[in-house]
């Protein structure tokens, strides 16, 4: 009889489990550790000024790109849609196409700072600059022609 064998990734290590008999067995993992960059994810073209904020800058905890129709497209559009026009299946996402609740410039700021009900808070993920210029893409497309720009100091007095 063939024992089944079941195999993980943990910390750069397989681990090889033998259905029959329960025994353990380790091997080196000859997968990579880290996930290669999205194909279209912009590269970094200026080094950051101190080593501290480079390594803020690359970590996977925050969004690299910086216009607004870049952070909808990779962030924002796999529940709002590509076309704004929302979402219903294991969650209900509103249509951002044709909205009057972004007439008001400070509710979709608040919204992508803090998240609400199943939209999740990107404040700790965008930058000011990144929040003012995926809101101020939003309010001006889809149908919603909003010309009133929002700012990184308006961002940022949202936060306090």
């Amino acid at each position: 009889m063939i024992p089944s064998v079941k195999t993980s990734l943990i910390s750069g290590l397989a681990v090889v489990l033998l259905a029959a008999g329960g025994q353990v067995a380790l091997s080196q993992s000859t997968v990579p550790s880290q996930t290669p960059p999205h194909p279209r994810a912009p590269a970094q073209t200026q080094p950051a000024a101190d080593p501290q904020s480079a390594a803020l800058f690359a970590s996977p905890a925050r969004f690299t790109y910086q216009d607004g129709a870049d952070i909808y497209r990779y962030v924002c559009a796999g529940c709002h849609m590509p076309g704004g026009r929302g979402a219903v299946g294991a969650g209900a996402y509103p249509a951002l196409a044709n909205n009057a609740k972004l007439e008001a410039s400070g509710y979709p700021v608040y919204l992508v700072v803090n998240g609400q009900k199943a939209m999740p808070a990107f404040g700790s993920q965008l930058n000011d600059a990144q929040v003012a210029a995926v809101v101020n893409y939003i309010r001006s497309n889809f149908g919603n022609s909003y010309t009133d720009q929002v700012t990184a100091e308006d961002v940022k007095a949202a936060r306090q």
